[in-house]
């Protein structure tokens, strides 16, 4: 069974969109509604999504831990995280997907960084200290070391223990990843007209 899971805080806008794409490359569509006090919930919900809720605002690291102890339940053979803001692109669920299922890899990282894609420059400062900490804290080769937009076995989903409450999630993952075989792929990334992450 192959899942998406979709941690989401006030996404009312973009989530339809975010959901109805990774409902045609996936088994189940999960949706963390992370305290929101939009209609993100109720609108996954009403699509189809099985919603898991926080009563109040925890940060994108507690949704991700809700959602990967959601996927275990449901005994999910590959989880893909994605986000709601509407910026990846949810019909490129396979291309991260396909390492896992020819046992090449056991977490796959969405790489922004091998497309070329055009980055606000505040995002693109921001993005390129947290790769060069990240790398450096865990000793790795990756270009990307902040997408959210993931692909992982269930060996790794079983494996991982998340700690990190806020954004920190996407590099603390990577800094636990002792052990597992690490993939990047190029993907496409879109800024314009999306709503800037509320995470």
């Amino acid at each position: 069974m192959i899942v998406a899971a979709i941690p989401a805080y006030n996404q009312e806008a973009m989530i339809a969109r975010v959901v109805i794409g990774s409902s045609r490359h996936v088994d189940k569509v999960l949706v963390c509604d992370d305290g929101s006090s939009d209609l993100t919930g109720e609108i996954a919900e009403r699509l189809g999504a099985e919603v898991v809720r926080h009563e109040r605002n925890l940060g994108k690291g507690a949704a991700v831990r809700s959602l990967f102890d959601f996927a275990k339940r449901l005994g999910a053979d590959i989880v893909v995280t994605i986000d709601a803001d509407g910026q990846h692109n949810p019909d490129e669920i396979p291309k991260l997907v396909e390492p896992i299922l020819s046992g090449k890899a056991d977490i796959v990282i969405g790489s922004r960084s091998l497309t070329g894609t055009e980055m606000p420059r505040y995002r693109s400062i921001g993005r390129k200290a947290l790769d060069q900490a990240t790398a450096a804290a865990g000793h790795l080769k990756i270009a990307d070391t902040q997408s959210g937009f993931r692909a992982y076995s269930k060996d790794a989903v079983g494996s991982l223990e998340v700690a990190e409450f806020g954004i920190g999630v996407d590099s603390e993952i990577l800094m636990k990843a002792e052990g597992l075989r690490l993939a990047e792929v190029p993907v496409s990334c879109k800024y314009k007209g999306v709503k800037g992450s509320t995470y």
